[in-house]
């Protein structure tokens, strides 16, 4: 139980209001209703006052691992900490999974207008294959390259905008840090309740993946014409970035929680081995980027060279893969 249930259980037992409780602390009723709602927690005069009010002991309020035995706390032993570490407060984790979340939906998008940029500018070429629609080949091309450019120019804006947002916490996935009382229990809680959308989401996400080919194969098994065919990839196009929306948004919020537990992908071992993956992938994806550009611009066949980027990250799966277990190893 995390503290600020322990604060709702105790009111409750007593059968006092939050107007009431905050009048024994000498308190408004918002700041009670802040730390039942995990918003933020009191000051450790406060945490006194409320122990004194419930009949309780401090250690059973602030310790998570802590319970009721016959109305009587359990006995604790407090492991050493280390005092070098950074301290992360209730008010800087809810804010970072505040800013977290809202990025996820920044991020998602995002990533769905760039898978979608191409989309335009194969349907104009095609267009202008045929005189009926009046549309020559270089107007096709120039303008398809606007819209693709034009889409990716509000995705990096995106990425760019979140980036700044996040910055100032963003370092918590790098460093080693501890948690003030409270906030592992209370993110613990928050990830427990999220797991269900995290699955449906994962889930979901697939499903959309895999049905994307669906229309592709529709329209080769029957051999339709290349106005259909092309309608057809537009719709691959869009249900893998509905997919890729869903998995991103889902994969972010749920990191959240594992980065502010130091769990997963964010254990201190991982954290080292990022690093060295991380400056790795930075010149990996500035020669995937100046690749498909190049190729691209010589070539003019966009409606081609988009197959890049699926195989980009198909390599930089191997290849971070391989960076980290060397880098394991070497430790």
């Amino acid at each position: 139980m995390i503290f600020a249930d322990k604060i709702i259980e105790e009111r409750k037992k007593n059968g006092w209001s939050q107007e009431e409780l905050a009048e024994k602390l000498g308190v408004s009723r918002q700041a009670v209703s802040k730390w039942e709602s995990a918003g933020s927690v009191p000051d450790l005069q406060k945490v006194i006052q409320l122990a004194n009010v419930f009949g309780v002991s401090t250690d059973y309020l602030l310790k998570d691992e802590i319970e009721h035995e016959e109305g009587t706390p359990t006995a604790y032993v407090e492991s050493e900490q280390n005092e070098s570490l950074r301290k992360v407060s209730m008010e800087e984790a809810n804010e970072f999974l505040e800013i977290r979340g809202k990025g996820a939906t920044s991020v998602a998008n995002g990533t769905s207008l760039c898978i979608l940029s191409p989309v335009f500018l194969i349907i104009l070429e095609t267009l202008s294959e045929n005189p009926r629609f009046n549309l020559s080949e270089g107007l096709a091309d120039g303008l398809g390259c606007v819209i693709l450019l034009g889409m990716i120019a509000i995705a990096v804006f995106m990425f760019i905008t979140y980036g700044i947002k996040a910055g100032s916490t963003e370092n918590l996935k790098e460093i080693a840090f501890e948690t003030e009382y409270g906030v592992t229990g209370m993110v613990k809680e928050k990830k427990r309740l999220y797991e269900g959308t995290f699955t449906r989401g994962i889930a979901l996400g697939v499903v959309f993946c895999i049905m994307a080919v669906v229309p592709v194969i529709i329209a080769g098994a029957m051999e339709t014409n290349d106005y259909i065919s092309v309608l057809c990839l537009g719709a691959l196009f869009s249900l893998v970035a509905v997919g890729a929306n869903m998995i991103i948004r889902v994969s972010i919020v749920r990191s959240s929680y594992d980065i502010l537990l130091q769990e997963g992908d964010y254990t201190q071992s991982e954290k080292k081995a990022r690093k060295k993956i991380d400056a790795v992938s930075g010149a990996y994806w500035c020669l995937v980027t100046a690749g498909y550009l190049g190729w691209s611009f010589w070539t003019m066949k966009w409606n081609i060279t988009w197959i890049v980027w699926p195989v980009a990250g198909v390599l930089f799966a191997a290849i971070a893969s391989i960076t980290s277990a060397i880098v394991k190893t070497d430790e």
